[in-house]
This record gives C-alpha cells, structure tokens and sequence, in this order.
C-alpha cells in the first residue's frame, strides 16, 4: 500500500502517486490492445469511460474489476466467453502482488487453451509486434487523457496548446444525425408490394404470381446544417467552435456549414480544405463582417430566401451556435425562426453562456426565437459537445 501522504484512496485502492497512475493507465491500455487482437470492438472512448468507473471500485478486488470492466465494454451475449478469457489472463499477468490493476505484470506463465480460443496471440508473436508496433495507443490514451483535465474548462480560457488537445479530442467524437427516407424505393422487407418485381418474377411461372416481393424507402444520411455566430460579443469562442465545425466537416458528408455577423457567408468549402491552420485561414478571408454586430434575424431570413432551396429540402438537421446578442428586430427573429424550423427535422440552438454565473435567456432576441427551438444546449465545454454529440447520436431515421 503506497503512504497516504503521497496518495489518496479511490475506490480503497491508492491511485494518486504519479507512478500508480502511470501502471493504472498502462494497464488498461494494455488491456484494451488484448481485448482488440481477441477480435472485439473496444475503442479509447470505451476505455476512457472505464477508467473513471474503475475510480469507484476497489483494484484489488477481482469480481468488482471485472463486471465493472464487462459491463462498459461488452454489448453482445456471444462476446463474454471471449472476453472472460482475455480478463482471465489479463488478470492473472497482473495480479503478483494484490494491487490487481495498478499492479506489474508478473512473469508471463503458459497460455492456457481458453486463450488460445480466445485469438490471444503467443508471446513471441507478441513480442514481435510490440518490437515493430507504433505506440498509438498510447498516444492516442495520452490525449484523452490531457482532455479529459479540460472537460469542464470554459473555451475561453484556454491556451493555444489546450485548444491544440481539444482539437484532437473533437476529432474523435462521433457525429451523426441518423437517417431519413427518401422517395426512391428499393427491394426489401417493407410493406408495400413491388408490383413490377412480382409481374417480372410471374413470367417464370406461366403468369402467376407466386411471390409477392416487398420493397421499402431508401435511407439516406441526414443532412446538417450549421449556423455558427462570429459576432463581436462570441469573440472569445469563435475560433475553437471553427475548430468543432472543421471536425464535423471532416466526419459528415452531408453538411453545409455557414458564419453570421451582420449577413451570412457560407464557408463549407473552405473548411474542406486539407489541414486546419489553411482552412481557417480561408474562412478569414471570406468573412468580411467578422467580429462585427449581430443581426441573426437578417442571416436568417438569407438562409430561408437565398439557400433553402439548396440546403434545407432533405430535412436536415439544423445547429444555431450563438449567445443570442442582437441589434435586430426581435419579430424578424421570430418570422425566420419559425420558417427554419417548418423546414428542418430538428432544430438545436447551442449557446456557449449556458452554464456560466447567473445566466439567463432574457435578451429580446432569444426570447423571440426559443419558441421554435427543439432542443436549447450548452457549447462552453469539451464535456457540452460531447453531450452534443451523444444528443446527434440519438436522433431516429426517418
């Protein structure tokens, strides 16, 4: 047991002391690597969700470890034998003394033949790759890591080497707005009858009609579409919400991304210019009102009169990102507003004041437009676009 006065319990395991933390997190990354040679589907956000719940149970323990460890990173029936196999010996390696997870492995004994069946790989095999392996994981743990001390950091206090960290980060969050259906039917198992399939399949048979074959409405990707406010008063935000849209741009085919001031600009093409620093770059050359007034009632009434017809046919889903400061006339706020939201699937207004000291949407501006928002979320924080995201990922197709 390390003394408490370098360290302190988590879970009746101490953890605090740097060299503790350094083996918990190694451990698990090696973990995370055996269970993906298994065969399983165990990426770093699993693991980075494991490694806080594994805060609040006891290392040494093996029982409470292992269903913490199944439970978060297993999600079908027919995975458990296999990984009850990898946790087995996992464990086993890194259980010589009692610490369990925060413990060295021990010397590597004779795999077992429930390992073998697990697809574990042989320890010269294992050697061999880790002598040619890139330390991804470790790399890739490492920022999760660096984010995840600025989860809760408000965006504007960051430093250039934290938005560099929060770049990567949002770069592996999962954006998706589900699926929508199209006119276009296609074979499969739907209700309605394909008449001319059953007509074709019924010259086979002498004109009867056998089979009747089924058809459905094609699914698409829905759309996005992003309003990003790069006013005077969202100064303090705009870049690092940039960096959130280049991050979308690079994930969605099918999304329009424009900034607002006192008109609107549409800037998808140049965020889908290769490397970050070149694609701001270009969005600071043709945004001519940056960090100018707001007028969002007038950018929307461009979007409704100028681009519907383009980006808001195929029921998209619509993100607003702005702190609601207008100069505008609050009814023209709420005529586009409402025309927005008759033609969107869903709309979200992100606002990055959310959850700072004593604030409340009281300007004339949201007022006026929060009628017709669906859902009204925080941007302040890594932890408020990852909650985004998890909000995208649950929205139906249809």
């Amino acid at each position: 047991m390390t003394p408490a006065g370098d360290s302190v319990s988590l879970g009746g395991v101490f953890l605090h002391s740097a060299s503790l933390q350094n083996a918990f997190l190694h451990n698990l990354i090696v973990f995370g690597r055996m269970l993906r040679h298994a065969g399983l589907d165990v990426h770093t956000g699993r693991l980075q969700d494991l490694a806080e719940a594994l805060q609040q149970v006891n290392l040494a323990v093996r029982n409470e470890v292992y269903h913490t460890c199944r439970t978060l990173l297993i999600h079908r029936r027919e995975d458990i034998p296999t990984f009850d196999a990898v946790f087995d010996t996992f464990w086993r390696d890194h259980s010589a003394d009692s610490a369990g997870l925060t413990g060295p492995p021990s010397q590597r004994t004779r795999q077992e033949p429930a390992a073998s069946s697990a697809g574990l790989e042989t320890d010269a095999d294992e050697s061999t790759e880790n002598a040619t392996e890139p330390k991804e994981d470790e790399e890739e743990w490492q920022t999760w890591s660096d984010a995840s001390t600025l989860a809760h950091k408000d965006f504007s206090d960051f430093t250039t080497e934290e938005v560099a960290i929060a770049q990567t980060a949002l770069d592996r969050l999962t954006w998706t707005t589900g699926m929508r259906k199209t006119r276009r039917w296609v074979p499969g198992r739907g209700a309605r009858v394909d008449v001319r399939r059953a007509i074709a399949r019924s010259l086979r048979t002498g004109g009867d009609i056998v089979v009747f074959p089924r058809e459905k409405r094609r699914l698409r990707p829905r759309p996005l579409v992003l309003l990003c406010d790069v006013s005077g008063s969202m100064e303090r935000y705009s870049r690092l919400l940039l960096h959130f849209a280049h991050a979308m741009t690079r994930q969605q085919g099918h999304i329009e991304v424009f900034v607002f001031s006192t008109r609107l600009t549409n800037i998808t093409a140049d965020l889908k210019t290769r490397g970050l620093d070149l694609a701001l770059s270009r969005v600071s050359q043709s945004v001519q009102d940056w960090s100018g007034g707001t007028r969002i009632g007038d950018a929307l009434r461009q979007l409704n009169k100028r681009w519907s017809r383009r980006v808001l046919v195929r029921g998209p889903v619509v993100l607003i990102i702005s702190d609601g400061w207008d100069r505008g006339d609050p009814e023209v706020i709420r005529t586009e507003i409402s025309r927005l939201q008759r033609s969107c699937h869903r709309l979200i207004w992100l606002n990055p004041l959310i959850g700072t000291t004593d604030y409340a949407p009281l300007t004339r501006g949201l007022r006026a437009a929060l009628p017709y928002v669906d859902d009204f979320m925080a941007a302040r924080t890594l932890t408020d676009l990852a909650d985004l995201a998890a909000q995208l990922n649950t929205i139906r197709s249809g």
